[in-house]
């Protein structure tokens, strides 16, 4: 990794429902990959976020019955697209998500970079 000249904002973007048949493991095992991602992207001196991070805290405040109810609708694709007129870049990790896919148009069409591996993304001074 090279020296980016500062620590970057970056939205881990990865499959959340996609293949689970909404199993609770899966989903969390989903989530895991994520935040396994976000580790190394801090230890490296950025700042990673995942859209489930606010997403799924406000889904049960919200009180919420699963993936896919009217309020995950409302709340889980909309916090994260709000949060990537934040961030300084996307890392697109996993397989299939129609939702980090299209992460990666909006990003894409806000200028921002988009990295599909972490060794892409250089490391922060």
């Amino acid at each position: 990794m090279s020296n980016a000249p500062h620590p970057l904002l970056v939205l881990v973007a990865g499959p959340y429902r996609s293949g689970t048949g909404d199993d609770p493991a899966k989903l969390h095992a989903n989530v895991r990959a994520m935040n396994d991602t976000a580790l190394v992207l801090f230890r490296a001196g950025h700042l990673p976020v995942t859209g489930e991070a606010l997403a799924l805290p406000l889904l049960e405040t919200a009180g919420s019955t699963g993936p896919g109810d009217p309020l995950f609708q409302e709340i889980f694709h909309p916090i994260a697209e709000r949060l990537l007129t934040r961030c300084d870049a996307v890392l697109r990790i996993g397989g299939p998500s129609e939702g980090a896919d299209r992460m990666v148009a909006q990003a894409r069409a806000q200028g921002k970079d988009v990295y599909t591996s972490l060794a892409e993304i250089p490391a922060a001074r």
